[in-house]
């Protein structure tokens, strides 16, 4: 199993050493968010700074950008990294789009598989001259001049993630793209089993695939601890980004599915407030518990044999402040890596 860790902290200045310390201490991939800065700018700094360790942006906001020109910043990476870059999108939410990023919205799962559609169409033309004949609903790729054709790499096309919510972008996920990406920001183990796996399945099966075509990242709100103490900090903690996932209501369904509607609905309001504080408050200890799981650091690997089957990477933290807990947290993360799950849910065995 892949064990990831994120880069990106600061500013752009700071990536590399980020990303330098990341390799030196054995992870096999670093990622990076788009907050409040570029995830493809950080991504250069990170490949240009590393030799073994793969990127990967979670994620990089498709729609305010042309698949042309994501596509062609992915090249280079690509190049730049010798293959180690995987490119992955996220739609954000209608309000994002069109009033922080003043773009337009559309149904976005369909007009997801469009983006990506168009970028294989891209990559494919820059590396085995296939002609440019894209023509979709929302994206249109019918014209490649040699002026603008950066030619072939010597490495495969980079993968593409998809991040996950609903059962929509689920299963564009399993039918176009590489690596998927469920939401950890406010995700359950029940939600992603009723709603999500079940969702990849079927896009996966309409475009001819398995399994083992796509790679899944183990989700799911999981508490890590030794004691009692080290899960309540936990649950404190996890009390604020659960309120601000939970004030949107592209993330409700999570939260239905577990009986706390009635929590999205204040949150939601408060949120249209400008009373963040507040949201906080409004989320309790018991609401965070219902949607998580608890493990110790030690019992992590059997946890992830037993209740991750489906997934081939994951991102986990421990204290790593003295040279015991940095000898501790090298046995287990060794551990984790050593895991090597079936990747396939159960109960969702395919014929193919």
């Amino acid at each position: 199993m892949e064990v990831i860790t994120g880069v990106g902290r600061g500013w752009p200045g700071d990536v590399p050493a980020q990303a330098r310390a990341a390799e030196s201490t054995g992870f096999d991939c670093i990622t990076c968010g788009e907050l409040a800065h570029d995830s493809m700018l950080t991504m250069a700094l990170a490949a240009t700074a590393t030799e073994r360790i793969r990127l990967q942006t979670s994620v990089t906001i498709a729609f305010p950008r042309s698949p042309l020109v994501l596509a062609m910043q992915a090249w280079d990476i690509q190049h730049l990294s010798k293959g180690r870059f995987t490119l992955g999108l996220g739609s954000q939410v209608k309000g994002h789009n069109e009033r922080r990023f003043g773009g337009t919205w559309t149904a976005p799962a369909p007009r997801m598989r469009e983006y990506i559609q168009m970028m294989h169409a891209v990559w494919d033309s820059w590396q085995h001259g296939t002609p440019p004949e894209f023509l979709g609903k929302h994206y249109t790729f019918t014209l490649m001049t040699p002026n603008f054709n950066p030619g072939p790499i010597d490495y495969e096309r980079p993968p593409v993630g998809v991040a996950v919510v609903g059962p929509g972008m689920a299963r564009v996920a399993g039918e176009v793209a590489d690596v998927v990406m469920p939401h950890g920001g406010i995700m359950s183990d029940k939600y992603m089993r009723a709603t999500l796996l079940p969702a990849i399945r079927a896009g996966l099966m309409r475009s001819g695939r398995s399994w083992d075509d796509v790679a899944i990242g183990a989700t799911g709100y999981l508490i890590l601890g030794d004691s009692d103490g080290e899960i309540e900090q936990q649950v404190e903690e996890m009390r604020r980004p659960l309120s601000f996932y939970g004030s949107t209501r592209t993330y409700h369904k999570v939260l239905d599915l577990h009986g706390l509607t009635e929590l999205g609905q204040k949150l939601h309001v408060l949120s249209r407030q400008g009373r963040w504080e507040e949201m906080r408050e409004t989320v309790r200890p018991d609401d965070v518990m219902e949607l998580a799981q608890t493990c110790t650091y030690d019992a992590l690997p059997d946890f992830l044999r037993t209740h991750r089957e489906y997934a081939s990477r994951i991102s986990f933290d421990m204290p790593r402040e003295t040279p015991e807990q940095e000898e501790r947290f090298q046995d287990i993360l060794r551990r984790v890596q050593a895991v090597d799950n079936p990747r396939i849910p159960r109960g969702m065995e395919m014929d193919n």
